[in-house]
Order: C-alpha cells, then structure tokens, then sequence
C-alpha cells in the first residue's frame, strides 16, 4: 500500500522580532555616554515596548489585516518578555483577528537568550568588570560561550527543538506567527535551514534583525517525500516602510562585539 501523505509543518510560518523596546534605548544612550552600567530599573522581562516600537507593531497589524481573512495567523506563539507580548497583541488588534479565531500562547521557550552575569553591562562594562570573560569568549567562540549565569547560542537552539517538536505535533496545517528576539529569529533559521556554526555567525556577522520585521516560510507540498518548509521572507520591513514608520535595528541587551 503506498504511503499516505501527511503534512507535518504548518502551512505558514512567521517569526518575527518584537518592536523597538525601552532597553534598546537606553542601550544605546549608555554606549553613546561611555557609562559601564545600562540604566533600566526594571528586569529584561519586564522592559516595555517604547512609544516607536508600539507603532511598529501596529504598522504591521497593519499588513496582515490587508490579507484575506484566509490567509491570516490562526496561531500566535510569544515570548513571555513584556515587549513581545506587546508587539504580540498590538498585530492581533490591528489585524482584525478576532480571539476565537486564533490559538494565542505565551511559551517562555522563546524568551530573550539570558545574559547571566553580563546583563545591563555595556561594552565598556563588560571589559572592567569580567576581563577574563572576553578572552574565553574570544577562545571558544561566540556560539559556545556560556555567560556564568546566561545562555549560549546552542543553549536556545536546544529549547527551540523542542518549539520545533510542538509546532510539528499540534499545528501542522495552521498558520503561525511567532514573536520574540533578535537570537530566536537566528536561531530558528539555523534549525529550518540546518545550518552550522559558521553559517548562522557569518548570518548574525551580516545584518541586525530589525525591530518588527518579517522572516517567513511557506510550506511546499513538492518538496522531499513529505514536503517542507521553504523560506519567503528574510527580514522584510516592507509594512513599516509602507506605514512610513521609521526602521530600526538596535541589538538586545547587553551589547557585545560581533567576533
């Protein structure tokens, strides 16, 4: 009997970063003053959309809103961080989804990768107060390098197999968005792409993920024995340019040298 063809992917599939949040400026405040310490009294998880990135995700609500109701997000998976639930819920109003029509699940798998001791340290802060960290960094490479208390590159790629194993299980068929950080875009593209450690560096080496931008895939039912996942959109920011919303790229806390 010949086998039966089962799609296992979703039919559509979205990752897309949260907008410009209050911590990417006062990052880049804290760089441009040469201070060693981020200034933001509250945690990483707790750090708000700023006034732009709440624009941004309206602006591309916005988008998905001009698709037909067919076409639209069924699912939305985010992180827990407050900006990207935000962003999250700002698409879901602005697109005109309504709340029985969609599957919305916060998943702390697809939180900001953990800095460990080097959270709300700049550059600068980072080189006087953990030395010794930038040359075990510099020895073992960016991919490995696990922050006393943080997160290596392959530490959130370890639970996003996991993400991976959800969407397969219980969305085959839907159309997902997934919302959450710069590293969880990357990372999902080194494990649908089946990159390496070179590939998904020389990746992160060649552009930031702009703040509220588009990286999608399409299933495509003629690909391999069962079809597969097939990449459409790289970082496309073609809704705010349309809304005339300003772009921005700015890295999460903490900054770091791209090796």
């Amino acid at each position: 009997m010949a086998d039966v063809f089962r799609q296992k992917w979703p039919q559509q599939l979205w990752i897309v970063r949260h907008g410009q949040s209050a911590g990417n400026i006062a990052r880049d405040r804290a760089e441009a003053d040469g201070v060693p310490l981020i200034d933001i009294a509250t945690r990483d998880v707790d750090v708000p959309l700023s006034p732009l990135g709440e624009q941004q995700a309206r602006a591309l609500g916005r988008w998905f809103i001009r698709m037909p109701k067919t076409e639209r997000p069924t699912v939305v998976l985010a992180s827990p961080y407050i900006r990207a639930r935000t962003t999250s819920q700002c698409i879901i109003d602005e697109a005109g989804i309504a709340k029985d029509a969609i599957t919305f699940v916060v998943d702390e798998r697809l939180r900001e990768k953990e800095f460990g001791v080097l959270d709300r340290l700049t550059k600068l802060g980072i080189v006087q107060k953990y030395p010794e960290l930038g040359e075990q960094r510099a020895h073992v490479g960016k991919f490995y390098f696990r922050p006393p208390g943080g997160e290596s590159w392959c530490d959130v790629i370890l639970r996003l197999r996991s993400v991976v194993d959800t969407i397969v299980r219980e969305y085959r068929g839907e159309r997902v968005l997934i919302v959450g950080h710069q590293v969880i875009v990357h990372c999902f593209r080194y494990l649908l792409e089946r990159m390496d450690e070179e590939q998904i560096l020389l990746l992160d080496r060649a552009n930031d993920v702009p703040n509220c931008s588009v990286t999608s895939y399409e299933f495509d039912a003629t690909r391999g024995k069962n079809g597969k996942l097939v990449l459409r959109l790289v970082n496309f920011v073609v809704p705010l340019q349309d809304a005339a919303t300003p772009v921005t790229s700015e890295r999460d806390i903490p900054a770091a040298h791209k090796p």
